[in-house]
């Protein structure tokens, strides 16, 4: 039709491309990080975070681990990560499936979130967000022997000074002395 204008969204009216992704914001002592879960990509793995944070868990819990580049001297494959995780004594629930980053699309660039893990299909409440882009994280990486890689589930969108100050605080080795303590856990919508 002349005069019109051409529709980019159509046919997708009520899909779930057109719902927002949900947001969690973690209030830590440091100040807060707002984290967009992409339930679309990774439903696996953000239903597993989510439920973590609904339930409470994280509230208490801690930034306890930063790793730069100056703090692993024995890896040859070298990263820059926070790492996050539940408080002690919250409830856990079982591991869930590696959803790998060469079925996903996701990368772990610069303020992705992503869970850790010790083995293919291990990872429960510990996750990280990345400082810096970290390609020998995602599937065929070179920092986990198995190749498998992480699985990310999101990406900051708010509180890169707090993922900055988090990683820069003081340490022993990667370990944060005193942790970074996450006073709560909230899902924004």
């Amino acid at each position: 039709m002349q005069g019109s204008k051409p529709r980019f969204d159509a046919g997708l009216e009520g899909s779930s491309a057109m719902k927002p992704l949900p947001r969690v914001v973690l209030e830590t002592s440091l100040g807060a990080l707002v984290v967009e879960i992409d339930t679309a990509r990774a439903p696996v793995t953000a239903a597993n975070f989510l439920r973590y944070a609904e339930a409470g868990a994280y509230d208490g819990g801690q930034f306890h681990r930063t790793v730069t580049p100056e703090n692993q001297p024995d890896n040859e494959v070298r990263i820059g990560v926070i790492q996050g995780g539940a408080r002690r004594g919250a409830a856990r629930y079982a591991a869930v499936a590696l959803e790998r980053t060469s079925k996903t699309g996701l990368s772990h660039l610069h303020g992705t979130i992503s869970m850790a893990r010790t083995g293919a299909d291990t990872a429960t409440d510990q996750f990280f967000l990345c400082v810096g882009d970290q390609p020998e994280l995602d599937f065929g990486g070179r920092r986990n022997p198995d190749g498998q890689g992480f699985a990310a589930f999101g990406r900051l969108v708010e509180g890169w000074l707090v993922l900055k100050r988090i990683q820069m605080a003081p340490a022993e080795g990667q370990a944060l002395r005193p942790p970074v303590v996450i006073a709560r856990a909230r899902r924004w919508r």
